[in-house]
């Protein structure tokens, strides 16, 4: 008898009953709170899983550090109870096709299961139900894999159990509507196939329904996950899609090709670029909807590679792109030195840093601030990255013949008082920036150099003249961004010697004191065990002094106007970068890895 109730209490659904009183068994409900919420259910079907329906409640726990038990909190605690681990499911790590092939849908939800991971010798699973397990043995035969089960939390295995059998379904729905004529096509012959139906259906299955499904699963999930870029890369045999998080490139999908050319053809379409012209780079844009209603507008571009198209998709969050200067990452001195030289009513200013280094945040952010009703704002951009309300906003096209140089004078005549002009790359827009500073102008631009001094001999270089440069330049920037500390999980420590060493190069040949305690990367389920989360900016500000504006000429000495410089309080970039380890933002590595090294600063 006692051996047949054993038997029944291993197999069964977990009820609320049960996890009540192991909640109150283990010290971390109250009782009367635990019959209360009973009372109240009583009368109700229970479709809801027990553990997130205690999760609502917001209880705090009854034993210290008294943390609300919220569903991920009990679902940790369950695990323990029965002795299975833990399993945060992270989307970015699963291989969708392969963790669908194991179980039907239907299976899945039946028994509240999702396969997360399919190895070689293992099948790992997550439950919401740790006391089934008459699938295990079933599943185990047809795989002829061991099953590991893991506890996860029942919100979440709901949630991807829809969306990964519904991108599977939809990927494979559009291979065999795509490869109809012979699955699996190769690459090229499906372009011809698209070149072919385009004369009598222009949009040929980029609007079927699976391929507009992926598409906008892509987009909601690139948002979910703060990616800042979209790769879509066509191989050989597989496209992948990659999502740059945090600077750092993560693979997400792997597309069968006949699937990715229509997806790129569909965000083409949206985009309003020319799906047929696959041979030369395009640009586009798309504006859309995150699931809050909050609008995020794309840049795409494509490129042609060997195997077909590539896209990028660049997401522009509104509200990243216009932040106070705190926010971006600029110490007090910093944002003094850089308003002293903003607030001028004329001049050119320089931003310069590598691609993807934040210009365009700091640029919007500084005009999004000087943008009042009292003045004209006008941009030239290529493209324009966000489109802002207050600034008058215009875009080059060499098609046309209106290239920066073009726009800078088509913009004198708009009566401007600040011109912002996306990137400084010949002598013509080098000229047209100097003589709109020379009338009155305050002008924002970019320059790509590695540190501020730097800038000066590029502008040299591109053919501007010294004494023009010093009637006109009042200020140049050079930044980076770093990768931030998660919050949730950074752990502080004595320097090792190594760490030491780095710190000692860094600030050379300052003395700055070296920090009692830095801080390291560690790795949690919020920051996706990546140890950061988000990124901030490290700056260099060299303000042009009549001393700078002396040794400005033909043949410059750069070490010279470096010296001069520093002496006159610019901080280098490593400076910055070491201030933010010191405050523990970020890590010796990553200033190491932005900053440019150390050259006989001055010496």
């Amino acid at each position: 008898m006692h051996a047949a109730t054993a038997q029944t209490a291993r197999e069964h659904r977990l009820t609320l009953v049960e996890v009540l009183d192991m909640l109150v068994g283990d010290g971390l409900v109250a009782q009367m709170d635990a019959e209360a919420l009973l009372a109240s259910q009583a009368r109700k079907p229970e479709d809801i899983h027990p553990l997130l329906l205690v999760g609502r409640q917001k209880w705090p726990s009854k034993l210290p550090p008294h943390r609300p038990l919220g569903a991920e909190e009990l679902t940790e605690w369950l695990a323990g109870r029965v002795k299975l681990d833990y399993y945060r499911i992270d989307p970015l790590k699963i291989d969708f096709a392969a963790v669908t092939a194991v179980m039907s849908s239907a299976y899945a939800t039946r028994f509240g299961v999702l396969p997360v991971q399919v190895g070689l010798r293992e099948v790992v699973v997550a439950t919401t139900q740790p006391f089934l397990r008459e699938w295990e043995k079933e599943v185990a035969g047809i795989l002829k894999k061991e099953i590991r089960r893991v506890v996860a939390n029942p919100a979440d295995v709901a949630r991807y159990l829809v969306e990964f059998y519904n991108l599977a379904r939809s990927v494979k729905n559009a291979v065999q509507s795509s490869g109809g004529h012979g699955g699996g096509s190769s690459l090229s012959s499906f372009e011809q196939l698209v070149e072919i139906g385009q004369a009598n259906n222009r949009q040929y299955d980029a609007n079927d329904r699976h391929i507009i499904n992926i598409v906008d699963w892509l987009w909601q999930y690139a948002f979910e996950q703060r990616a800042s870029d979209i790769h879509i890369e066509p191989r050989r045999d597989m496209g992948v899609v990659r999502f740059r998080i945090d600077g750092v490139l993560h693979q997400v999908y792997q597309m069968p090709m006949p699937v990715l050319v229509a997806m790129t053809s569909r965000i083409k379409i949206l985009g309003r670029m020319d799906v047929v012209e696959k041979r030369r780079p395009q640009d586009g844009r798309v504006k859309t909807r995150v699931a809050s209603g909050k609008e995020v507008e794309l840049r795409l571009a494509t490129l042609p590679t060997a195997f077909g198209e590539k896209l990028v998709m660049r997401i522009f969050d509104p509200e990243v792109l216009v932040r106070n200067m705190v926010e971006l990452g600029f110490s007090e001195q910093d944002e003094a030195r850089w308003k002293s030289i903003s607030g001028r009513p004329n001049g050119i200013i320089l931003v310069t840093g590598p691609t993807g280094s934040g210009k365009t945040t700091t640029l919007y952010s500084t005009l999004k601030q000087l943008a009042t009703p009292e003045v004209n704002v006008c941009t030239i951009e290529d493209p324009i990255e966000m489109v802002e309300p207050a600034f008058n906003q215009m875009q080059v096209h060499q098609a046309i013949d209106l290239g920066f140089a073009e726009g800078v004078r088509a913009l004198m005549r708009q009566d401007p008082d600040i011109i912002m002009v996306g990137e400084i790359r010949d002598l013509q827009t080098a000229e047209m920036a100097i003589q709109a500073a020379l009338t009155g102008h305050l002008v924002l631009s970019t320059l790509h150099t590695n540190d501020a001094p730097s800038a000066i001999t590029r502008m040299l270089d591109l053919g501007a003249p010294a004494y023009l440069l010093n009637a006109t330049l009042l200020g140049i920037m050079a930044q980076r961004l770093v990768r931030v500390l998660c919050p949730h999980c950074k752990a502080a420590h004595p320097p090792t010697p190594e760490e030491e060493a780095i710190w000692d190069h860094l600030v050379a040949p300052w003395k700055v004191a070296r920090p009692p305690r830095i801080h390291r990367a560690v790795g949690c389920m919020e920051c996706r065990m990546t140890g950061f989360m988000g990124r901030i900016g490290l700056y260099e500000i060299l303000l042009m002094s009549p001393e700078i504006r002396k040794v400005v000429s033909a043949d410059l000495d750069l070490a010279r106007v470096r010296e001069l410089a520093i002496r006159e309080g610019m901080r280098p970039l490593r400076l910055s970068g070491a201030a933010k380890v010191a405050a523990g933002i970020t890590t010796l590595e990553e200033v190491v890895k932005v900053a440019p090294p150390a050259d006989d600063e001055g010496h």
